[in-house]
């Protein structure tokens, strides 16, 4: 699906020098196709992004079509 190629995509830029530049966590509510719960940790060691709630608390929840998300990141 777009979302979760979009998230693979996001996964495998990660770096430690991105952790440490933004340390934060965005937890992302999605409708429509491939909707549901996602997230991109950049605060955890190493950072992390994918299907479901993230491992800690986000900082920022957003909620958007899944359409809108695709758009956003590519």
């Amino acid at each position: 699906s777009p979302v979760a190629e979009t998230f693979r995509v996001i996964q495998g830029a990660m770096s430690e020098e991105y952790v440490r530049a933004t340390q934060g966590v965005f937890q992302f509510e999605l409708s429509g196709d491939d909707g549901g719960t996602w997230y991109i940790d950049l605060k955890t060691k190493g950072g992390s992004a994918g299907v479901g709630k993230p491992p800690v608390t986000a900082d920022v929840v957003m909620s958007m079509s899944s359409a809108d998300f695709v758009k956003m990141f590519t």
